[in-house]
């Protein structure tokens, strides 16, 4: 019977998948750069979703926006064009992306322009318009197989209580 339980229970487990992590940036994390790039590039250890990428750089003020098009994913690189450059100081590359198990994932890559460019920030925020709903947030997606281990356990456990009470 104790192998009975330890089977259901073990029965279900399955190897943690880990989440998207940033290996690099271009420019890179805390440098410091005398001209703006024309665009900003963050590469991932894995592939992913392109249906719910978000990058935002923002200027030294912390809310004027930069980018000069819509991000695009392409394998684990997530790239958008940016807007020249205006005011010397520290800009912020904010992304939003989503693991290949589900899971969003966000950060920001601070990087300093330390010669002011001829740039103006956006007036409207670039929105991409290719994505249907949000993704759901980290905290509510639970896998099913610790209800169906459970449900199992009860059951087994009420056989086996049921069992031992109909015997004289």
């Amino acid at each position: 019977m104790a192998a009975l339980v330890l089977f259901t229970t073990l029965a279900g487990v399955q190897p943690a998948m880990a989440h998207s992590v940033l290996v690099s940036s271009d420019p890179a994390k805390d440098s410091s750069i005398a001209s703006a790039p024309s665009v900003v590039s963050l590469m991932f250890n894995e592939p992913l979703d392109h249906s719910f990428s978000e990058l935002t750089v923002l200027g030294p003020d912390g809310s004027s926006q930069w980018e000069g098009g819509v991000p695009v994913v392409a394998g684990e690189k997530l790239s958008a064009p940016l807007r020249a450059l205006g005011a010397a100081g520290v800009y912020t590359v904010k992304y939003r992306v989503v693991s290949a198990d589900g899971h969003p994932v966000s950060g920001s890559v601070p990087f300093t322009l330390t010669i002011a460019g001829a740039g103006k920030a956006a007036a409207d925020p670039v929105v991409r318009t290719d994505t249907m709903a949000a993704p759901p947030a980290a905290g509510d997606s639970m896998p099913v197989w610790p209800w169906i281990a459970g449900a199992a356990l009860v059951a087994i456990a009420g056989a086996f209580v049921a069992r031992r009470i109909a015997k004289p």
